[in-house]
């Protein structure tokens, strides 16, 4: 199957929406796609950064609006 889109004919915003309409697809359908092998050794290092305090977390819809505020 092929798409073609025209992304230069596309605003900023509707390439995002695209974007998070793929990435609900795709998430839809993880089951289908295997994990690569490094996935668990970034994920083992960042497990630890997270028990050491090491990391900062930001509310995922708050940054959302956040970005999509500063594109308007």
């Amino acid at each position: 199957m092929s798409i073609t889109i025209e992304l230069d004919k596309m605003t900023t915003a509707d390439k995002i929406r695209a974007m998070e309409s793929l990435w609900d697809d795709l998430c839809r359908h993880a089951d289908r796609m295997p994990s690569p092998s490094w996935h668990k050794d970034i994920l083992s290092q960042r497990e630890k950064s997270v028990a050491k305090g090491k990391e900062k977390f930001n509310d995922w819809n708050k940054e959302k609006e956040r970005i999509r505020k500063s594109l308007t």
